[in-house]
């Protein structure tokens, strides 16, 4: 939530800043001189702020595929173990079921 609040922040700061730098224009000198372009200043801004989103989930697509294999795999291992308690306790219960109680008056075997 507080991730969501910030995100929210951000993006009418960023707004806020586009909208109030419209008319302002900048030169970009590109590398070696080869070329040089006029742009209102909030484009070269918001081009990084969109190449630098695409980089981070690039980088950070893998570590998460990983992250879902690995509860997946996790999640079936825990719902095998859960069904062999199961098994295991209905045994149990099976044996115990099976074992006569003794009677009564019955005190077991005597030694005399």
């Amino acid at each position: 939530m507080i991730r969501l609040i910030l995100v929210f922040i951000l993006l009418a700061l960023a707004l806020s800043f586009f909208l109030q730098n419209q008319d302002q224009e900048v030169t970009l000198r590109y590398f070696f001189g080869l070329k040089s372009a006029e742009t209102r200043v909030y484009v070269p801004i918001l081009s990084g702020f969109v190449i630098g989103l695409l980089v981070a989930s690039i980088l950070l697509f893998p570590p998460w595929i990983r992250g879902r294999i690995e509860l997946r795999r996790k999640t079936k291992q825990l719902q095998e173990a859960e069904a062999e308690l199961e098994q295991l306790r209905e045994a149990e219960r099976g044996l115990e079921s099976d074992q006569a109680p003794p009677s009564a008056g019955d005190d077991g075997p005597r030694h005399e």
